[in-house]
């Protein structure tokens, strides 16, 4: 595996970017003669533009594939023997991005601070026009605070970000997670309720780079976000889980949902909600990915995809190959490197196995941030219905999910237009047929077979890119049945984690509110909703 160096240049190129596309933001929706007082639209924006939810290096490189990746199978790097170490100063940073600006997420929960200060300002007929942008803000922050509790369980939120709110400094507590997402489920149900019973305006359409102003699409997104959410909880708490989601999937009138009508050749571009890269963005993951984690993973290609003839196989994958005599030979078929290959098999062989493939993850210039698609949501039905209601009509949201999946990736190649990558015309539909009807992925056999197969395909569905939510439904479900080398891992970290502990930093700063949780801070400490 080549443990290539960082180059200064491309850093340079990196920040000259972040830069640009955050004076483009400033410009346009800030208040040029208040540099110092922003407007509510302007930090809304700021609010989106994140790059911990965008298809960015740092993020990609540093942490879906380093951590939630390797521990989900989601990507594959150099099986040392510290491959199952957390690296701390790539959490720090992930934890910082979510508690401050300046990084290269966009502080979230501090954008939101100044956002609530900003709007406690303004007259009762300011506060009531400018009221949706901090509804849609409040969406935002639940879904990364979310995937916080997701990552570490209790985090500091109902305190935290008081300098913003109060000009005190002070170190906030620790929220018990399962408390965190009872309020969470509690707000979007409130949330979703209001974008589906009111109307947009020019200031909010203006800021929402996310989705353009629409209501019906924050709706469906605040909707889904909680179902995806119950559906987290349902291990360790079925009877309010069950209760919320079935009653929302028998009133779609009053929970309109992100699941793309339903329909397999839907429009991700229009019914998924999905953060596309600035007009000016010129940057792509191949960095990301040449860094160590350009290699297909072996359960998802060689367990579940080729025996299957999946159709997502030409537009995840590339066959890769050898330059032999000075012309590239392709390799005669798409195969995964084992999974316990040790570091030197890796590094002597890597070019015999597939790769990801390269317009639609590598060198994809208009790759989206992916925040949910119709794909997940069809999934969760599937499962609800499997679980609480009719299997028929699982099968019917678990069919949908599979041909949404093939949709969505052939939708992601053909982003990529020009510059000589291939786009991969989308499959027949007789093959896509052929695959959901008689395949190993046919939704078939005992009930648990059934839930086995929605589990697998929704973490085959995630894959790089939404690692932290495949890394979040393994450890919820179980599911796949993963296979983690062992063999010369360092003492302590043979195995992945449940958890990410603390960052150092976190616990020297906020000392004596760690005290309170310190406890719970083990690596294999598990998440409230784990069963």
């Amino acid at each position: 595996m080549k443990k290539l160096i960082i180059k200064a240049s491309f850093l340079l190129i990196a920040i000259t970017t972040v830069v640009g596309c955050k004076k483009e933001l400033d410009e346009k929706f800030n208040n040029p003669e208040k540099v110092l007082d922003p407007s509510l639209t302007g930090l809304f924006t700021g609010m989106l533009n994140n790059d911990r939810v965008a298809a960015k290096y740092w993020n990609v490189r540093t942490f879906l594939t380093q951590m939630p990746g390797v521990y989900a199978q989601t990507s594959y790097i150099s099986n040392g023997n510290t491959i199952y170490q957390q690296n701390d100063g790539y959490s720090q940073q992930y934890w910082d991005d979510f508690y401050s600006t300046g990084g290269n997420g966009s502080g979230i929960i501090a954008q939101y601070r100044t956002m609530e200060t900003k709007y406690n300002t303004l007259s009762t007929a300011d506060q009531a026009s400018q009221k949706v942008i901090m509804q849609a803000a409040k969406v935002v922050l639940i879904e990364q605070a979310a995937k916080m509790v997701d990552l570490w369980g209790d985090i500091p939120y109902s305190a935290a970000g008081s300098l913003n709110t109060t000009s005190t400094i002070s170190n906030p507590k620790y929220d018990e997670q399962k408390a965190l997402y009872t309020s969470f489920i509690a707000d979007l149900d409130a949330l979703g309720t209001y974008f589906n019973t009111n109307t947009t305006t020019s200031a909010f359409s203006k800021s929402d780079i996310l989705l353009k102003g629409s209501m019906n699409m924050w709706a469906r997104y605040a909707n889904s976000l909680r179902l995806r959410l119950l559906m987290r909880i349902s291990r360790t708490d079925e009877a309010t889980a069950r209760t919320a989601i079935l009653a929302m999937l028998a009133n779609q009138a009053t929970y309109p949902l992100v699941d793309g009508g339903n329909s397999g050749t839907y429009n991700p571009g229009t019914s998924d909600v999905l953060l596309q890269p600035l007009t000016n963005s010129t940057s792509d993951l191949h960095d990301a990915f040449f860094e160590g984690s350009w290699y297909a993973t072996d359960y998802a290609l060689n367990t579940v995809m080729l025996p299957a003839n999946d159709p997502r196989i030409p537009v995840i994958y590339d066959k890769f190959g050898r330059t032999v005599n000075g012309k590239f030979v392709q390799n005669a078929d798409y195969k995964a490197m084992p999974i316990t290959f040790t570091a030197a098999q890796q590094e002597a062989s890597f070019a015999d196995y597939a790769v990801l493939d390269s317009a639609t993850f590598v060198y994809n210039q208009k790759l989206p941030g992916i925040l949910i698609t119709a794909s997940e949501v069809n999934f969760i039905k599937a499962e609800a219905f499997e679980r609480w209601g009719s299997s028929t009509d699982a099968k019917t949201a678990y069919d949908n999910a599979l041909r949404q999946s093939v949709t969505f990736y052939h939708y992601l190649n053909n982003l990529n237009q020009g510059g000589g990558f291939k786009n991969v015309t989308a499959p027949a539909d007789s093959v896509v047929t052929a695959w959901v009807n008689t395949s190993i992925a046919t939704y078939a056999g005992s009930s648990t077979a059934k839930l086995t197969q929605i589990y697998t395909q929704k973490w085959l569905h995630y894959g790089v890119l939404q690692s932290t939510e495949a890394w979040s439904e393994y450890r919820r479900t179980g599911f796949p049945a993963l296979t983690f080398s062992t063999t010369g891992k360092l003492s302590g970290f043979d195995t992945p984690p449940t958890r990410l502990i603390y960052p150092s930093k976190e616990k020297t700063l906020n000392s004596e509110n760690y005290q309170a949780v310190v406890s719970k801070d083990t690596r294999k400490t598990k998440i409230f909703w784990m069963p």
